[in-house]
């Protein structure tokens, strides 16, 4: 009779031919090594934006300080506190972008400059005889200094003399001579009529001048 020849079973974790299995697969593992480098990458992206979110709105909160705090200056250097947006200088109503901007008539650059200027004031010409009167005793104006030269020394006037007559008015003070002078023509000749020390009358011919 043949005799069958006992095999032995296999050990769990052979194979049946007597040969030691490798470790088993587990699909489950790599999922889920594959889900958290998902999650991973998904919190770091997360975390980039939020960074980049808070960098943007800190530029922003310092750009609107900086606008608020030069605002404030131009409105400090435009005179004190008023309208915002109003310029530090210009005529006119304000306009846009804190400017003026001016509503009359154009003005044209090349215009002449004496056009603007102040008028020029005017010096009174005052006519003089080239004298010095003070209050004669009775009447008229004693002449108690000649300038040499001068209208009265060319006209024959010396100290002494006294001045009774300038013109068509009648000297009776020296106050009287100097408004008769002061009215009269510069270059105009005036009669004079004086009277001398020695007691004598004469008429002499003036011509007034100006003092230069």
């Amino acid at each position: 009779m043949e005799q069958t020849a006992l095999r032995p079973k296999p050990m769990p974790g052979q194979s049946g031919g007597g040969r030691k299995s490798g470790p088993a697969r587990r699909p489950h593992a790599a999922r889920r090594r594959g889900r958290r480098l998902t999650t991973l990458l998904f919190g770091l992206f997360v975390a980039t934006v939020l960074v980049l979110t808070g960098v943007g709105l800190g530029t922003v909160g310092v750009t609107v300080i900086g606008m608020s705090r030069l605002a404030e200056l131009q409105r400090q250097a435009g005179g004190g506190p008023g309208v915002p947006g109003e310029a530090a200088s210009g005529r006119g109503a304000p306009g846009q972008g804190g400017q003026r901007t001016w509503t009359g008539p154009p003005v044209s650059e090349s215009a002449d400059p004496s056009a603007s200027a102040p008028p020029r004031r005017r010096v009174p010409v005052t006519a003089t005889l080239g004298l010095e009167a003070v209050d004669a005793e009775k009447s008229g104006a004693l002449v108690v200094g000649v300038h040499v030269p001068g209208p009265g020394f060319t006209a024959g006037l010396v100290r002494g003399d006294v001045l009774l007559v300038f013109g068509r008015t009648r000297i009776d003070t020296a106050a009287d001579l100097a408004r008769a002078v002061a009215d009269a023509r510069p270059g105009r000749e005036v009669m004079l009529t004086v009277r001398h020390r020695g007691g004598g009358y004469q008429q002499l011919t003036a011509l007034p001048g100006v003092v230069t």
